[in-house]
Order: structure tokens, then sequence, then C-alpha cells
């Protein structure tokens, strides 16, 4: 066991690194100009980030919750619509519906990728579902082509969640870019990690286009003309520069995520106790967490000994958003996300940011290893 060897369940510094000189160049530039909202930058970023994903609008927002927000808004979601959403993912997917009055239906996952399930969603859909809000979970999509199909069968128009799935991939097709709207976070732990909060709302429908503009900016077109109330939800002008800089090293981290989950799927397969990931046939998976099962009571010990070893890890999610106490007046007991129950209790993520070094994946699939054989 390499006993001198740390591994920190995220390390930023050593990709900012990197980019250190490019991004104070492009800071002293905004500096210098004096033009600190929705300016150059934040066009030329949308701009970049349209023809990487091959969607005709891209627009930035203050937040990947924001993003939501303002996806749900434009459609016009209001008090009692019911969206339908995974109730395996972040707190923000379901608590951006209960802002607007709307109600989250909750709906249980696949346990083979943690996305959500075609079935459940179906099993959910009522007279007043208005949106289906699907999550690609971990950084790879849910079985977006088949959700699209029954958002179009029963006229329901469907809202991507993408904050852990940039630059993934269904067919060669990028993620956010099948339904309606698609959002994404750009929280510094993500794929594409500003230095901040920011998000993405992207689209290909002109009408939506327009509303989500106005709505980032107090619902107001002309200055000080309301259309809407909308709201601060623009996206700063210093995080658009830092995007702009890190988005063409995007492709390459994505790369070592990749080469770094092979290394863990190899060094782990046919280990007793846990169930590795695994990515869906026609996906391509960014790998923004590496999750594995573990299971038959064994995580308390798992997570004890990789703290002992210097090891970080992370637990997404203790707890799913249907046994959420702040939810609870939208939940049925009789009818809660069973799978999504049992992956809250054995899911455990392990570094997979793509700094990280052999020696580092070795450390930590040694000391899974020595405990899961003992």
């Amino acid at each position: 066991m390499l006993h001198n060897v740390k591994v920190p369940f995220l390390d930023l510094k050593l990709q900012n690194a990197k980019i250190k000189s490019e991004a104070m160049e492009k800071f002293s530039e905004v500096f210098d100009s004096g033009a600190f909202i929705l300016g150059q930058e934040v066009t030329n970023f949308e701009k970049n980030i349209a023809k990487y994903l091959g969607i005709k609008y891209a627009i930035g927002v203050s937040s990947g919750t924001d993003a939501i927000l303002v996806a749900l808004m434009a459609l016009g979601i209001r008090e009692c619509d019911e969206v339908i959403c995974p109730s395996f993912t972040f707190f923000a997917t379901a608590s951006a519906v209960v802002r607007l009055g709307g109600i989250p239906i909750f709906a249980d996952i696949d346990l083979d990728n943690f996305n959500i399930s075609c079935e459940k969603i179906c099993e959910k859909i009522s007279a007043k579902t208005k949106a289906i809000l699907v999550v690609h979970l971990f950084g790879q999509t849910a079985p977006i082509n088949e959700i699209v199909n029954i958002g179009r069968k029963f006229n329901i128009p469907v809202i991507e969640d993408c904050a852990q799935s940039f630059g993934a991939k269904c067919h060669d097709k990028q993620s956010g870019t099948f339904g309606q709207i698609g959002c994404f976070s750009f929280f510094p732990t993500k794929n594409l990690g500003g230095f901040g909060d920011s998000g993405l709302i992207c689209t290909d429908n002109d009408d939506l286009a327009e509303k989500i503009k106005i709505l980032r900016n107090h619902g107001m077109k002309p200055q000080y003309f309301h259309r809407y109330i909308g709201g601060n939800f623009r996206i700063d002008e210093l995080q658009a520069a830092m995007l702009n800089v890190k988005l063409p090293h995007v492709g390459a981290y994505i790369v070592n995520r990749r080469k770094n989950a092979e290394i863990y799927l190899d060094a782990l397969d046919g280990l007793a106790s846990i169930v590795l990931p695994k990515e869906i046939e026609g996906n391509f998976h960014t790998w923004n967490q590496f999750t594995i099962r573990v299971l038959a009571g064994k995580r308390d010990a798992v997570c004890q000994a990789l703290q002992e070893n210097g090891i970080g890890y992370n637990i997404y999610y203790p707890l799913p958003l249907d046994a959420q106490e702040c939810f609870k007046q939208f939940i049925d007991p009789q009818n809660l996300t069973s799978n999504a129950a049992l992956a809250s209790k054995e899911v455990l993520s392990l570094p997979i940011y793509p700094e990280l070094t052999s020696d580092q994946i070795l450390h930590v699939t040694t000391v899974l290893k020595q405990i899961l054989r003992s």
C-alpha cells in the first residue's frame, strides 16, 4: 500500500495552475475594459459554447440552479403545475419547481445508471403534468431519446438538467440538445468549471430563446419596460471570460476522466460487495463522478478505510428527494422511490478528477481491495 500517497476527492488548484497565465491575462482585459455586465465576453462565450453544443442558442445565466428556474419560467410553469423529475439528484432540480408554486412528481431511477426510469415517468404522467425534467446524472445521459418520445406522445416539454453532463453525448449528440431546453451548471467542480457560480440555458426554439434572454434581465425589453416578472439571472462578464479560457481545454479534461474511469473499472472488476458504474451503450460518459455501490452494509467500513488512508470520497446522495423534509407535503408515503432509497444507502463516489496520477488511483484501488477482501 502506498502510505505516503494522498488522494483528495478533488484538487482544482492543479487544473487552474495550468491555465493561470492565460486566465490572468483575460482577467486584466475585463478589468481594464470597465464592461462587467452582458458585455463582449458574454457574447463570445455564448457563441463559442453554442458551436460546441451544436445548438442555435446558448444563453449564459447566473447559476445552474437559476438555469432550471428560468427554463421552467419560460415554459410557463405556475402554481399547482406538476413537473416530473427524478428523486435521486441534487436538491436544485426539484426546488426550482416548488419556488414557482409547482409540484415536483418524483420518479424512481434505474439502478444500473442512477438515471430516471422511462417506465416510472410514464406511470407519473397526469393531466396536470406540464414538463418532464430529466437529469443526466454523474456524467452520462439518461435514456433521452425515449424520454423525448414520451414527451412528444403526451405533448409535454422536456427540460434537460445537464449540470453534471457537460460534454456527454448520446449517439454523438450533445446532452442538453434533445429536449426543448437544456440547462448547465459551471460550478467549479463540473467538467467545465468556472471560478464561482454561473450557468447556461440552450435551445433551438426562437421564441423560447427570446423569452429566456428577457427573463434573465428582470423581464425587461427595452430598458425599463418589463414584459415579464423576470429576475437578475445574468451571467457575470468575468465568469464568461474565464469560461472562455477553459472551454478549449474541456475536451482534454474529459479524456483524462475517461482514462481514469477505465483504470478503476479494470482494477476493481470482479471485486465482491461492490457494483461498478456502467457506460450505457450509445453513450459517451464524461465521468463527472465515478460512483460505485457498496453492498451488504459495508459502506461505512469502506469510508472509514478510505479516510484512514488519506483518500477523499463523497456520497451523492445520502437522502433521496422524496425523503427530504421540505418536500413532505408532496409525498405519498405509500409510493416512495425504492431504487433511489436503496442507492442512497449504497452509493460512494471516488476521486475521478482529470489530474489524478496512476499512483493515486492505485492507492485507492489497493485500499478498496484490502477492505473488501478482508
